[in-house]
Order: structure tokens, then C-alpha cells, then sequence
């Protein structure tokens, strides 16, 4: 009797593929998230990935996580010099210090969204109407890097006061929290999520 195979499911046409990537690309990308300290973490991993690779934010993830304190909005809001000295100094992280200032800064400006719109969900939702868009890209290469609603939210951002939020992090931050379902047709994820 042959032994028996397994067949891998097709996925999204991404390179490498490792444990945590396809951790990320088979449990998390793309799944609608509304959760406002999971967002935020979201939103400092994309910022963080600017010019780097999203493999190397990936496997920091957790270093971050520890780093910031769990991406609790209020704490990192309330991070201080000695705070970014000390991150800094983590080289866990990325040790960008225009990238931390962002972070900090961003948790602040977050924390008046909240005020004036109940929650960042209920702020960041409204880009795509609160309902996510579902694409049907054959390919990575027809993935846009932007597009005009992570234009305009990448400029109400910067009006709020976030930092490292262009459009094209604004586009890939919306690709991560499921605000567009930007699987490839023939992903076995594109009609899960």
C-alpha cells in the first residue's frame, strides 16, 4: 500500500515561506480585526517594517510586544526620554528612533481618537465604510501599493498627528487587520476570510 500524502493548500504567492509566516499568512492576514490594542500593534509593525522586510518585523513581533508593554495604548501613550533610551538600547526591536518616537506619539494621538470617536475601530473602520472590501487579485504583482482609501487615511492620520502612517504602510495595515481581503483568488484563505 503506497504511504499516504498530504497535500499543502494553495496560498498566497509570498516568499519565504517559514513557521511564522505562514502562521501569520494562515491565521491572522487579512481576518477582520476590531480590536483597538491589536490595531495598534498592527499599525507600529507596519511602520517598523518601512524599509526593511516584513519577515524581519515578524520575528521581532514578540521582542515588540514585550518592548512596548503588550501594545497597552495608555502605557506606551505615558513612555517618556528614559523610555526611549531604553528602547533604543533593545536590540530586539528595530532601533529606529524616529520609528519609537512614532509609536509613542502614535499611542497619544490614539487615545484622542478614542475620545472623540468611542474607539480607534470605530475611527479606522469608516475608511472602508465599516465593512471590509474583498478584492480578487490573481496575483501578488496586481496587488496595489496603495489605494484612495489608505489615501485618505493615511492623510487624516498624519492630520491627527500619527507618524509613519504613508499610504502605502496605511494600505499594508489594512491588508493585516482585514479591512481588505487582499488573498490571491486561488488562495484557500481568500474564501475563508
Amino acid at each position: 500500500m503506497p504511504p499516504a500524502t498530504t497535500t499543502e493548500p494553495t496560498r498566497c504567492a509570498w516568499e519565504p515561506w517559514h513557521d511564522l509566516m505562514l502562521r501569520y499568512h494562515d491565521e491572522e492576514w487579512g481576518v477582520p480585526s476590531h480590536d483597538d490594542r491589536h490595531l495598534f500593534e498592527m499599525l507600529t509593525l507596519e511602520g517598523a517594517q518601512a524599509g526593511l522586510s516584513w519577515t524581519t518585523i515578524l520575528n521581532k513581533r514578540e521582542n515588540y510586544r514585550r518592548a512596548f508593554d503588550g501594545f497597552d495604548i495608555d502605557k506606551v501613550a505615558r513612555y517618556r526620554e528614559a523610555d526611549i533610551n531604553r528602547l533604543l538600547a533593545d536590540a530586539g526591536i528595530v532601533r529606529n528612533r524616529a520609528k519609537i518616537a512614532a509609536t509613542i506619539g502614535n499611542a497619544r494621538a490614539m487615545l484622542v481618537v478614542c475620545d472623540d470617536f468611542g474607539s480607534f475601530d470605530a475611527y479606522i473602520w469608516r475608511f472602508v465604510g465599516g465593512t471590509p472590501r474583498r478584492n480578487a487579485f490573481r496575483s501578488l504583482p496586481d496587488l496595489p501599493a496603495s489605494t484612495p482609501e489608505s489615501d485618505a487615511m493615511s492623510k487624516d492620520l498624519k492630520k491627527r498627528g500619527f507618524g509613519f502612517v504613508g499610504a502605502t504602510i496605511c494600505y499594508a495595515f489594512m491588508q493585516a487587520v482585514g479591512m481588505v481581503n487582499d488573498h490571491e483568488v486561488t488562495c484557500f484563505r481568500y474564501n475563508q476570510v
